[in-house]
């Protein structure tokens, strides 16, 4: 049994499991992400509304990542900006995407 889990983890110290993967093309992010830099990250017509959005959340990112969809349809956000800002919300939190520090490029 002790033989097995030796070969076990020896398979995966010389495999390389568990190393942090590469980053060829680092992007640079924000350092300070208010709500107009949230939007702007998202892109896709949802800044259009930042002006409107920041009024109602108090320029609070904090409160803007809370708000439910209900709240956002009442400011008169249409229903596919609605749901881009809410993924992009829940990704935030986790930890899984940031808003870039230049907007991409669209070709």
């Amino acid at each position: 049994m002790a033989l097995a889990f030796a070969s076990h983890a020896r398979r995966l110290v010389l495999s390389g499991a568990g190393a942090p993967a590469r980053a060829f093309h680092a992007q640079p992010y924000q350092a300070k992400v208010g709500v107009v830099e949230f939007l702007n990250g998202v892109g896709k017509g949802v800044e259009t509304h930042a002006a409107k959005l920041e009024e109602a959340v108090g320029g609070d990112l904090q409160r803007l990542l809370e708000a439910r969809t209900l709240r956002l349809k009442k400011l008169g956000i249409p229903c596919k900006h609605r749901k881009l800002i809410l993924s992009f919300a829940h990704k935030y939190r986790l930890g899984l995407w940031k808003p870039r520090a230049e907007p991409r490029k669209v070709e």
